[in-house]
């Protein structure tokens, strides 16, 4: 038989003063200007950078990055209902040792497909690399 996929699983906790625990731990008041779409976009951020950090660190690649996201909500044109319907991803990562040409392709690629907030999103994010400096 077959082993059956990993699970991960995750839970958050949000108390009647708005604040928000993880898995019962680090308690975080957030600011209301916090909207649960920001939330996403933080999300969506943090875990492309938790894959790019799985797979740099394999090829032993070290970085440090900064990161912004932004996405549109309106109404989708084939159901009607309200949701993002862009989002992009700028990532600016400073790479140590930069691997040559197709294998830092390969990297990116890998960061952008193992993130399963990406992964989990319609539409797919746009993501923009600039790495030491450049853009790709």
């Amino acid at each position: 038989m077959a082993p059956g996929a990993k699970e991960f699983r995750y839970a958050i906790g949000l108390d009647r003063a708005g604040r928000v625990t993880a898995d019962g731990r680090a308690p975080l008041n957030l600011d209301p200007a916090w909207t649960p779409e920001h939330l996403v976009l933080a999300g969506l951020v943090r875990c492309t950078l938790q894959s790019l950090r799985f797979h740099s660190d394999l090829e032993g690649i070290d970085f440090v990055a900064s990161a912004a996201a932004s996405g549109l909500v309106t109404r989708r044109p084939d159901d009607g209902r309200y949701a993002f319907v862009e989002l992009d991803v700028e990532l600016d990562l400073e790479l140590e040792p930069v691997p040559p040409g197709d294998e830092l392709a390969a990297l990116l690629a890998k960061a952008e497909r193992d993130c399963f907030v990406s992964a989990s999103l319609k539409p797919s994010p746009r993501y923009r690399w600039r790495i030491n400096g450049r853009a790709l």
